[in-house]
């Protein structure tokens, strides 16, 4: 006998579109109109696609619903529209929340070797914004990364942070790490 599905279920949409207004309303009225409710969004601005990632949740025939509206909208639509199935967000491990700050000169590989740090140590990455940028007074390529981790409840902070700025210091990054603070309002 298998064990009973959960009342409520979740399915992760990432869609890809030119207009983000007409994107994010084209998916909020398909949550709403297949009664799920978002969980979840984020809304980036690449060039001139947006990318959008929604997490709805809602009973196993309201997500079926939203999946056959997302194929009838990503045929009719100037939208690139993908969904999968998910749980809900599980407790999290317990672990130390920190934050990454870092600017550089632009290199094709620095996000590269800054996720290869983290999973070198076992540090899991949650959330991560990298931008690129021409310098004001000389035009150069900079970039500009906040990376939020969890680090394992036994971590040696005090080594993880030499070893952290020795690691920055020979790819020529002016990096800093620090304990994650709430924002005040």
């Amino acid at each position: 006998m298998s064990a009973p599905l959960p009342r409520e279920q979740n399915v992760l949409i990432s869609a890809l579109g030119k207009n983000a207004p007409a994107l994010t309303l084209l998916l909020c009225r398909a949550c709403q109109d297949s009664r799920c409710s978002i969980i979840s969004s984020r809304l980036t601005q690449h060039g001139d696609y947006s990318a959008l990632v929604v997490q709805a949740g809602g009973s196993w025939d309201a997500l079926a619903r939203l999946e056959s509206a997302l194929e009838v909208l990503g045929n009719r639509q100037d939208i690139m529209l993908s969904c999968t199935r998910t749980s809900a967000d599980s407790p999290a491990q317990p672990g130390l929340p920190y934050v990454v700050y870092v600017s550089a000169l632009h290199q094709p590989d620095t996000l590269t070797e800054l996720c290869q740090f983290f999973t070198d140590h076992g540090i899991t990455l949650n959330n991560i914004v990298y931008d690129s940028y021409p310098a004001p007074q000389t035009g150069t390529r900079m970039i500009n990364a906040t990376i939020t981790l969890s680090l394992p409840v036994n971590t040696q902070i005090s080594w993880l942070r030499d070893h952290f700025l020795e690691f920055a210091d020979l790819l020529n990054l002016d990096a800093l790490i620090e304990p994650w603070r709430p924002q005040s309002p």
